[in-house]
């Protein structure tokens, strides 16, 4: 099996990484910034698991001529468009994309360019940065990949796909449920987004403030009431779980928004909580800590673009 990892950023680098170290055939696309990168310096991984540098397998949109197998996807939601003309060369009859991008948006940009069929389910869990080096920085020892098909089907294509992602030093899961998976994902992600870039402190400090409790359980809640009104039932279980997180006292929880905001990066405000917040529009839902958070990260953005 032939990957093609789209982006070799903190997400696709370190699984891709980990796939190529375990002899896998895996070749990355990236931009010739990027490309001059890695050619000098390696792909180095610095993690908590023990640090590793490879030379990894490069090529251009351009010089891709043959389909690949699978296109495994992770580019920030706001370079999903141009990823999509990157990639475009690489999809043929019987390829799979697999994208981890944040939210649920993309998955309706990709079927309306490649159609449904493509489309694998994946949800990853690892907390990484990019940083001034261009080295993947693994900040915990979480490295998780969930993959599976939309409808909860067991395909031989699947199958074959998690025969490929196993033995490569980081957990992999294939999943019936994934859909769901990827709904509860963004519920947690939105939740801790937009608390903690509201808020500029983790949930732990949050948490610890006058009225912080009550603030987190509340943008819980505005949270699930639009994916529960999306039709989707997110499960008890999952739902205590998610509060007992953000309620932990002193707990550093942040998120990648929170750190990107931090770092002065561009964020993906319109796919994490945008999406969510026309959603709730659509369903006639009062949501405004939902809507204060969202503009707030719009303020920071028209400020950003302003400088640019």
């Amino acid at each position: 099996m032939r990957m093609l990892v789209v982006s070799a950023g903190s997400i696709g680098g370190l699984f891709g990484g980990r796939l190529a170290q375990a002899g896998r055939d895996v070749t990355f696309l990236v931009r010739p910034g990027r490309a001059e990168q890695l050619r000098k310096n390696g792909l180095q991984i610095v993690s908590p698991l023990g640090d590793t540098t490879m030379q990894p397998r490069l090529i251009a949109s351009k010089d891709i001529h043959d389909a690949f197998d699978v296109v495994f996807l992770s580019v920030k939601a706001y370079s999903l468009d141009s990823a999509i003309s990157d990639l475009s060369p690489a999809i043929g009859d019987r390829t799979m994309i697999l994208p981890v991008l944040n939210g649920m948006q993309h998955m309706d940009t990709l079927a309306a360019r490649f159609g449904v069929g493509p489309l694998i389910g994946g949800v990853c869990k690892a907390a990484t940065m990019l940083d001034g080096q261009g080295r993947i920085v693994q900040l915990t020892k979480l490295q998780e990949l969930a993959y599976g098909e939309m409808d909860g089907s067991r395909s031989q294509r699947i199958t074959s796909l998690h025969e490929f992602m196993q033995g490569a030093a980081f957990d992999a899961r294939l999943s019936q449920t994934i859909t769901l998976e990827m709904w509860q994902k963004w519920t947690l992600l939105a939740t801790l987004g937009g608390v903690t870039c509201l808020m500029r402190g983790n949930t732990g400090e949050i948490e610890a403030a006058e009225g912080g409790a009550k603030f987190l359980t509340d943008f819980l809640n505005e949270v699930v009431s639009v994916v529960e009104a999306s039709g989707v039932a997110l499960g008890k279980d999952f739902l205590e779980a998610t509060t007992q997180t953000l309620l932990l006292p002193g707990t550093p929880t942040t998120s990648s928004l929170y750190r990107d905001l931090q770092e002065g990066n561009r964020v993906e405000a319109d796919q994490i909580l945008g999406d969510l917040l026309r959603r709730g529009t659509k369903a006639r839902l009062r949501t405004p800590l939902l809507s204060a958070a969202y503009t707030h990260l719009c303020v920071y953005k028209n400020r950003s673009n302003a400088r640019a």
